[in-house]
């Protein structure tokens, strides 16, 4: 399966995610799981033409998002901060086309 998303998480993330899928799915399925190939969000599998199937529940995970200050002057050097957001993903097998 070909790259559908590009994925900027940590190891630990990506940890924390491969143990929600052996808890859930098993540890067979846990080996299978790249966050590159088969594991995004709703709007994710909705753009590649995919559907989350009825009654499932996302994974949770976490990633930082960096955001400049919307208050700093023109050519003033300015800040990025880096805030945690939870983000909700969906296993593929948790999606059909």
């Amino acid at each position: 399966m070909k790259q559908l998303a590009y994925w900027k998480g940590s190891e630990a993330t990506a940890e924390a995610v491969r143990e929600e899928i052996a808890r859930r799915f098993g540890d067979e399925e846990a080996e299978n799981y790249d966050p590159t190939e088969n594991c995004f969000t709703f709007n994710t599998w909705k753009a590649k033409g995919f559907h989350v199937k009825k009654g499932e529940k996302a994974i949770r995970s976490m990633t930082l998002v960096e955001a400049k200050d919307p208050n700093a002057r023109e050519g003033e050097e300015t800040q990025v901060k880096r805030f945690p957001k939870t983000v909700h993903l969906f296993y593929i097998k948790q999606v059909e086309k």
